[in-house]
């Protein structure tokens, strides 16, 4: 009977560790640090100075 009780003591274990796992995983992926979306795009302009004149 003690065996029983183990058994389904490390199955709620490991449930429990699995739930938060995910949890940790969906907090990372949500804040976007998983998930790459953190480059940004700039618009940069470059120009180059007029010829001088004679």
């Amino acid at each position: 009977m003690s065996e029983e009780n183990g058994t389904g003591s490390n199955l709620i274990w490991a449930l429990t560790t699995l739930i938060i796992v995910a949890m940790i995983v969906g907090a990372l992926y949500y804040s976007g640090f998983l998930s790459g979306n953190r480059k940004q795009q700039i618009d940069v302009e470059i120009t180059a100075p007029a010829a001088p004149t004679r």
